[in-house]
């Protein structure tokens, strides 16, 4: 009768957290929360994302004449109300960091070498930064009332020159 095979799982939390020759990032060096509170965010606006993203759709698909409404004086109409400015910020901001913390977890799961989960990680960094940046800088800075653009062109609550 052949002897079973056995195989060595370290133990959770424990200081020797190599497996196969493979070291994993968990070392218990790092006596902070940003993981549990890294967590506890991705539930939290998992659930305000659902609200707002429904919301958005249900604003722009359902009231009016649906998708069909959709066109450059329907977002400049929105966009001229704080309300819809700040709502969109938001569900851009929330969007964006829920899903860079979701790409972080997946490169520190699946990145073995140090240096490649650096610069893994500073590039989805950087992108996702100058996205929040441009996404902001567009969403307040958009003017659908354009200074000397022809009249019959502009949405009709842009006041007359």
């Amino acid at each position: 009768m052949a002897t079973p095979l056995k195989t060595r799982i370290a133990v959770p939390r424990s200081r020797d957290n190599s497996v196969d020759g493979i070291k994993y990032n968990r070392s218990g060096s790092k006596r902070n929360n940003f993981e549990m509170f890294a967590w506890l965010y991705m539930r939290v606006s998992g659930v305000l994302l659902i609200v707002l993203i429904f919301g958005h759709l249900f604003v722009n698909l359902m009231m009016g004449d649906g998708v069909h409404a959709i066109d450059f004086g329907f977002v400049g109409g929105k966009w001229a109300n704080p309300f819809w400015q700040t709502w969109d910020l938001i569900m851009l901001w929330l969007a964006m960091i829920h899903g860079t913390n979701g790409v972080r977890t997946v490169i520190d799961d699946y990145a073995e070498k140090d240096r490649t989960r650096f610069w893994l990680k500073t590039l989805l960094f950087l992108a996702s930064g100058f996205i929040l940046l441009v996404g902001t800088l567009v969403i307040f800075t958009f003017s659908p009332c354009p200074t000397g653009a022809d009249p019959s062109l502009v949405p009709s609550f842009c006041p007359a020159p």
